[in-house]
């Protein structure tokens, strides 16, 4: 028996749950895309990408979704692709971060007051998730967003993910555009935009290694 949106949503709400259960039936296209890749890459962790982090922690971080070769792959949010590299050296810079990032799950480093989810929680094909998947995903992220006690800041990387928190942070759109480096204040939370840490918005200058740390420097300042 598969279980239906409104189930999962009646869920959350109910005894949250923080990530989709592994063989999650509810994104038709995702679920045919992950038996597709679990086939040819049967090493890989193509399942839902749980969160990574303390639950405890202030500050989190809302991705897009899994990159194929990345998150897909190692089953932990931006590891093992180019967007991991940047996103995890700048938290390392500015101690949201301790150990060595190696690109693999099991490299021994860990968060510091820092939670890392992503708006849809598998891989959809061409790295875009289509609005229904990401409404349909969007009760897990409400599900960390509730249980996490002490959260102060959020980060979202890209419109995608900052189009998804609006409506669980009770802020209009029209009053609260996204725009990098832009902060709104949602109740006791504040929401900080960035463009997503992705190669393509490196590569043609969309995102600087300097705009993109310039975020998380305010969020030290504001946190400390």
């Amino acid at each position: 028996m598969t279980t239906s949106r409104s189930e999962v949503a009646r869920s959350s709400r109910q005894a949250p749950t923080l990530v989709p259960d592994r063989d999650c039936p509810l994104c038709p296209r995702l679920v045919a895309f992950r038996e597709a890749n679990r086939a040819r890459e049967p090493s890989w962790h193509n399942a839902p990408v749980p969160p990574f982090g303390d639950i405890k922690a202030r500050l989190l971080i809302v991705g897009l979704a899994p990159g194929m070769q990345g998150a897909n792959r190692t089953g932990r949010p931006f590891t093992g692709d180019y967007a991991g590299d940047l996103l995890y050296a700048t938290l390392l810079e500015y101690g949201f971060a301790k150990g060595t990032y190696q690109a693999r799950p099991d490299d021994g480093m860990t968060l510091v007051d820092c939670r890392i989810a992503n708006a849809v929680h598998c891989v959809p094909p061409q790295n875009k998730p289509l609005p229904v998947e990401i409404s349909t995903c969007r009760p897990f992220l409400v599900a960390n967003l509730e249980t996490m006690p002490n959260l102060r800041a959020i980060v979202a990387l890209g419109r995608i993910a900052h189009d998804t928190v609006l409506k669980p942070l009770n802020l209009k759109a029209s009053l609260a555009p996204f725009g990098h480096g832009a902060v709104h204040q949602a109740g006791r939370f504040k929401l900080y935009d960035s463009y997503h840490c992705s190669r393509y918005n490196t590569n043609t200058g969309v995102l600087t290694t300097d705009m993109f740390r310039s975020v998380f420097a305010k969020i030290r300042a504001e946190l400390d």
